[in-house]
């Protein structure tokens, strides 16, 4: 008995699974999508500005931006050099 109920739950996993992808929300924005609706932009700071601000666009940016100043100090830190060089090399890079 015990035995033939577990056959049962293991054979339930991939469908349980498969469940769990589909309730992930299916409108989480990334960044290239949000480029491609005119949500966000690039400016020469090197950082991302809301050109139409919600709260999903303003999370978007947050954590995109976050991310990026930590890799620029690093690269700064790096090369010794000040870090608003290298956002501005940055800026430059991503608004051609």
């Amino acid at each position: 008995m015990f035995g033939e109920l577990s056959m049962k739950r293991l054979r339930l996993l991939p469908l349980l699974f498969a469940l769990t992808l589909f309730a992930l929300p299916a409108s989480a924005l990334d960044l290239s999508q949000a480029k491609a609706q005119g949500l966000v932009k690039e400016t020469v700071s090197g950082y991302l500005v809301a050109v139409k601000p919600s709260d999903e666009v303003n999370a978007l940016v947050s954590k995109i931006n976050t991310g990026r100043k930590a890799e620029y100090k690093r690269i700064a830190n790096k090369r010794g050099t000040p870090l608003s060089v290298v956002e501005q090399l940055a800026g430059q890079k991503l608004t051609k």
